[in-house]
């Protein structure tokens, strides 16, 4: 960030916030970006540029609570700051991003966190023969055959080329984009938290707890690419040049609780941990589909399996940070 501001130096530079969501996070990445701009300005002698940042989520977003959090966000930036940064503007702009959402070379940085791990839709929609292999199952899972896996690759590569080739019209030549999304490692593997939903939705099926029709009609829209995924995918599109591509494993459990040290918990309380922020993520496309009586209980036998995996095996996640810049 700030080497993208040092490099150009814009008087009004335009930041863009995909898949901001609505919660206590979502202006943090707005303050950070002030403050490296405000200390790159200051560093290089040069007056605070004007600063437009635009949120952007789908359109059933709360964006309401944002705006109704400015006023105190920008009592707590004076507070901190004084009036020694510049003007700084923040809007709106809804829909998805696995398309245009900007006119043509006006913004100067995306940032993107924890957003394009999620497709743009169900990735078997278009194959009832993967769709009908992996039956019983709305995810991938170790019995899943090939066909499974491939769909999802297949829908992730599309959307993701789509996204690349969106942001690079949107952005100002040398304009930048830092992306940070759930990944895996094959080897040594890496778990994730669907795979665990899946397998407790067949089981309460098979229990008589949902019915077949709402099971075998759903599948969750993530894949978590791998690095080769990704870079293939940057290769391919070729209008960015991959400043840095890693992958960072974590103990299941660990870093997930609002940004606190989780590494003293017991194992018990890591698998709540882990359960109460699978639940927030996903209780809302849960409840739509298979009505809210039975997410209690799918959450509460899904903390008892992350609880199993956690004794079992060392259980790691992993996420993809990305920098790159526009080169065509």
């Amino acid at each position: 960030m700030r080497l993208l501001y040092c490099d150009s130096s814009p008087s009004c530079m335009k930041v863009a916030d995909l898949g901001c969501s609505a919660g206590p996070n979502t202006l943090l990445v707005i303050s950070n970006i002030i403050d490296m701009v405000y200390k790159a300005s200051t560093h290089l002698n040069h007056e605070p540029p004007t600063l437009q940042f635009y949120l952007n989520d789908l359109f059933g977003n709360d964006f309401n609570s944002i705006f109704k959090s400015l006023p105190d966000f920008c009592k707590r930036l004076i507070e901190d700051k004084g009036h020694n940064f510049g003007p700084c503007f923040i809007n709106a702009t809804p829909g998805s991003f696995y398309g245009r959402l900007f006119p043509n070379n006006s913004i100067n940085l995306f940032h993107s966190s924890y957003g394009l791990h999620w497709l743009s839709q169900d990735p078997l929609l278009g194959s009832s023969e993967a769709s009908l292999l992996n039956k019983g199952h709305c995810y991938i899972v170790n019995t899943s055959p090939p066909e499974v896996y491939k769909a999802y690759l297949k829908q992730f590569q599309q959307d993701f080329k789509l996204f690349l080739k969106s942001r690079s019209k949107e952005l100002v030549p040398g304009g930048a984009m830092l992306l940070v999304l759930l990944g895996r490692n094959e080897i040594p593997p890496t778990v994730n938290g669907w795979e665990p939903i899946s397998l407790i939705l067949n089981d309460m099926f098979l229990e008589g707890l949902i019915e077949e029709a709402k099971l075998d009609s759903f599948n969750i829209p993530v894949y978590q690419p791998t690095v080769e995924e990704i870079r293939h995918v940057i290769q391919e599109e070729g209008s960015f040049y991959v400043q840095r591509l890693e992958i960072f494993i974590q103990p299941l459990g660990e870093s997930i609780n609002d940004g606190g040290d989780d590494s003293f918990l017991d194992g018990n309380l890591k698998a709540e941990s882990v359960a109460k922020h699978m639940r927030a993520i996903m209780e809302p496309l849960l409840s739509t589909k298979f009505g809210a009586e039975v997410i209690n209980e799918l959450f509460t036998r899904f903390q008892k399996k992350i609880m199993q995996l956690m004794e079992v095996e060392k259980s790691e996640w992993a996420t993809l940070m990305i920098s790159m810049i526009k080169t065509a």
